[in-house]
């Protein structure tokens, strides 16, 4: 028996391969089938069952491509209704795959449809369970996710303890915990960085497993301070229940090589937004006029769902040579199909055109408490999370946080030199971007550690220690 974890860290996911004796499955897939079917391909294994834990909202599973060019059976637990064809499980259905089985648990309360699959080996023995975004490592699967399914969040709250109560806590504690998240995930509130545990720890050390916990004081606790989810899930949703089309067909399309005159002339004629995915510091030297910075070496998927609010919208690509399919296939993970190509030769290509550029201003920590310390700075946006900004900010300054920033751009004001600034200025980069592309070009982006920032002898706000 062999178990493969293939973690995506772009959107913190975890798939799963399982082979046995020359049969294999896949547990959560994400977009591209290639890494799987690369490995059954080295294993000699045939992919027998592409097994689906839930309607994954944060990315677009590749279930379809990977039963289509595979020839394996899609699985959903009870009550996953499909615009395709796929088998659904009933509650402790079995599957056999090679000498092992992996047997279907429905655990409802993330999604009426969540269904948990417990791997047994060749003995018989429990052995490991994928939770999908039931259970976590240190936290389960948000409960409101399933609002338009006419279940509010506290009915899936109480779905949620039930399932792990009756299903999977009385499962034997050396069962090895395989969820289908880990940090930096927006299907849960504080998961752990780690990407497996044994259910025994699980047990020991996550809040919603604890024995005397009563099912109001879980409901209070998974309910509470939940950030609305961001608007592309219920879209991402809905592609994985009704299908999508083919990522090869998404890839002809968006990996058009482009010349700067035909570029220029698709992007007005499709209305499409022209999208950099350059490292950051080099965007910001110089880009296409308009264009929206998402780069690759950030949460690049989310970000792009996050921001780009229809999943409909025509995109042209600035992207560093060699990485145009990376960037395409990174844009369908979250739903985004309708890339229509790319700027050949890069940015190089439509400078070297003589084509007019912008650029963004931008200083280092230094610079810019000379500024503070000169009256020079007139506004500065803080960019980050709420609960960062109120960990420690520079005083004075606005919180904008770049999830909503699209919807509160009237509240920067024009023709003011506007600082802007997060963690390490990845963020900031994107919101001045936007800022620009939409006319407001007296922004100066600050690259630098907030750290540094806030400990440089500026007048900062830390929130009270109490005894203080």
């Amino acid at each position: 028996m062999e178990i493969q974890q293939i973690y995506t860290n772009c959107l913190a996911q975890g798939a799963y391969y399982v082979q046995s004796e020359g049969e294999a499955a896949v547990i959560d897939p994400m977009r591209e089938p290639r890494p799987y079917l690369q490995r059954a391909k080295e294993g000699g294994a045939t992919i027998k069952f592409v097994f689906e834990t839930h309607f994954h909202a944060d990315f677009v599973s590749g279930h379809l491509d990977l039963a289509k060019q595979s020839g394996a059976t899609i699985v959903y637990g009870p009550g996953a209704h499909t615009g395709y064809e796929k088998y659904e499980a009933q509650d402790g259905e079995v599957f056999r795959v090679g000498a092992i089985t992996i047997q279907a648990l429905h655990t409802p309360g993330h999604t009426p449809e969540s269904t948990a699959y417990l791997l047994r080996d060749a003995s018989g023995r429990p052995y490991a369970i994928f939770t999908g975004d039931t259970l976590f490592i240190g936290d389960v699967g948000r409960p409101d996710l399933a609002q338009q399914s006419g279940h509010s969040p506290e009915d899936m709250a109480r779905a949620l303890y039930n399932s792990l109560r009756e299903k999977i806590m009385p499962l034997p504690d050396d069962v090895l915990v395989y969820p289908a998240h880990g940090a930096g995930s927006a299907c849960g509130k504080n998961m752990s960085a780690e990407t497996w545990d044994t259910l025994g720890n699980q047990k020991r050390t996550n809040y919603a497993l604890s024995e005397g916990l009563s099912v109001e004081a879980f409901v209070a606790a998974v309910t509470e301070g939940l950030q609305p989810p961001p608007p592309y899930f219920a879209q991402n949703a809905e592609l994985n229940k009704s299908g999508y089309a083919a990522l090869d067909e998404v890839k002809e399309k968006g990996l058009r090589a482009l010349e700067p005159d035909a570029f220029e002339a698709l992007a007005t004629a499709a209305r499409a937004l022209v999208l950099d995915v350059r490292e950051k510091s080099i965007f910001s030297k110089g880009f296409v006029p308009g264009s929206i910075f998402i780069g690759l070496e950030g949460n690049f998927a989310s970000w792009s769902g996050t921001l780009i609010s229809d999943l409909q919208q025509p995109i042209l690509l600035v992207a560093p040579e060699g990485q145009e399919e990376e960037a395409v296939e990174r844009l369908a993970r979250v739903g985004y199909t309708h890339t229509l190509g790319y700027l050949k030769g890069g940015f190089e290509a439509w400078e070297a055109a003589g084509r007019e550029i912008d650029a963004i201003e931008t200083i280092g920590v230094a610079a810019f408490g000379a500024d503070y310390e000169s009256g020079q700075v007139e506004h500065v946006v803080d960019v980050r999370r709420p609960e960062e900004y109120e960990a420690g900010h520079v005083a004075g300054a606005q919180l904008l946080t770049l999830e909503t920033i699209n919807g509160h751009l009237h509240e920067v004001q024009p023709g003011k030199r506007t600082y802007l600034h997060c963690r390490s200025g990845y963020r900031s980069t994107i919101a001045a971007s936007i800022l620009k592309a939409r006319g407001l070009h007296t922004v100066v982006n600050l690259h630098g550690m907030v750290d540094e920032l806030l400990g440089c002898g500026l007048p900062a706000v830390f929130p009270e220690v109490e005894g203080q």
